[in-house]
């Protein structure tokens, strides 16, 4: 198994009563409430996370981003994915992901991914993502065109990474004159590319077709069952069959001395959902164009009071019931751990350590057991399982794309 450890980097020290009264943190909670003296100390303390994780044997960092909100403090996730090129040894660097349709120069994201990856020695995992509703909305790009956005800058950044320059690349979003740097990744054909999500079917269907992995963000058993289906039917189509090494899941995990102190910490999860703070209003992380009709509905239909949320959140005890949240000390998580992998068989395993007001020396506590405790027996469980790598299983993850681009490039 790859094993991660993930956190979103959250920017708890301001005033939440504020969050509170206003109703939302995400997109229009003004930044006057933004403590960068505080935020100096964030930055610092999640780079000696990151450097401890390293250290005691994880095998990945997964890297995010946000805008205009306290919930993630990555603006630019390839910034630390530069900082941990350089101060680090042997993890992957895991980017889930750069937001594709908020690039106005792809080819400047291409190359910038490819200096990380020369830099890292060839550890980059270059993930990509649509980006969340309110994150066009706070960048100035029409939501409208986010998914034509996303799939042409992919395939601009794919045939800047593969084809011979200098090109010419004439898109609907994108007109490039000359494509031809000169800084081009260390992995050939270029680096491996995961996908995350959580209830978008198209973005599935796309992650099977291109044979990227798909990443399901701390979804349910049962909802993440069905993403596998709607993937391992698409690949059939396309002349497959999809394993464990295409799947991957994010987990909510906080892992203490003891069975209180992860309790106590694990109800941090919460934070970011809304219950202390508020999140964008669902009107703005799910804007009109956006999404498809039926996913957009369900979101207003949220907004004014006549559906349950559409990510199926539910309440702390719920979600621990359902295993999307699991606490406890290394012995007690490892039953847990099992269930989820039995039931999901994913490949791909991403532990989401903190959130909300956890403190530096719990995250590290965390990271410490994660890394010599824990991940040691998650990795026979998942021997046991026939949940190879995907680094071991040297699974084709593009080789239909490069293929192409190569025969492109030839002609």
């Amino acid at each position: 198994m790859h094993l991660m450890y993930f956190t979103e980097q959250p920017m708890s020290t301001y005033p939440a009563q504020e969050g509170l009264d206003f109703g939302a943190t995400a997109l229009m909670f003004s930044n006057k409430h933004f403590d960068p003296v505080s935020g100096s100390r964030l930055y610092n303390e999640y780079i000696e996370e990151y450097k401890l994780a390293d250290k005691v044997g994880i095998d990945g960092i997964m890297l995010n981003e946000h805008h205009n909100a306290p919930f993630c403090m990555q603006a630019k996730a390839n910034v630390f994915a530069s900082i941990l090129a350089a101060i680090t040894e042997n993890v992957k660097i895991v980017m889930l992901g750069n937001p594709l349709p908020l690039a106005e120069n792809p080819v400047r994201l291409a190359e910038e991914l490819a200096m990380i990856d020369m830099i890292s020695k060839g550890r980059l995992v270059s993930g990509f993502v649509r980006g969340g509703g309110q994150e066009q909305l706070a960048n100035g790009v029409n939501p409208a065109f986010n998914r034509e956005r996303f799939e042409e800058a992919h395939e601009l950044i794919t045939q800047t990474w593969t084809r011979q320059g200098p090109f010419r690349f004439e898109g609907t979003h994108y007109q490039h004159r000359v494509v031809n740097p000169w800084a081009l990744p260390l992995q050939k054909p270029y680096p491996r590319v995961w996908v995350p999500g959580v209830i978008s079917k198209e973005t599935i269907i796309w992650a099977a077709q291109q044979r990227y992995p798909y990443i399901a963000l701390n979804t349910s058993i049962e909802s993440t069952q069905n993403i596998w289906k709607i993937y391992d039917e698409e690949a059939e189509k396309c002349g497959y069959t999809a394993g464990p090494e295409n799947r991957g899941y994010l987990q909510q995990m906080h892992v203490a001395e003891t069975e209180e102190k992860a309790l106590e910490n694990a109800r941090q999860f919460r934070w970011m959902q809304g219950e202390f703070t508020g999140l964008a209003h669902p009107s703005w992380a799910a804007p009109a164009g956006y999404s498809s009709p039926t996913n957009r509905r369900a979101f207003v239909e949220f907004s004014i009071g006549r559906r349950e949320n559409p990510r199926g959140l539910t309440t702390f005890e719920d979600q621990v019931e359902q295993g999307r949240i699991i606490c406890g000390t290394p012995k007690s998580v490892l039953p847990k751990i099992r269930r989820v992998l039995e039931e999901t068989r994913p490949s791909i395993y991403a532990v989401w350590g903190n959130d909300g007001t956890v403190s530096h020396e719990d995250s590290m506590s965390c990271i410490r057991l994660l890394g010599e405790e824990v991940f040691p027996a998650v990795r026979e469980i998942g021997k046991e399982l026939g949940l190879d790598s995907p680094f071991e299983a040297n699974a084709p993850v593009h080789l239909k794309y490069s293929t192409d681009l190569k025969k492109s490039a030839a002609e």
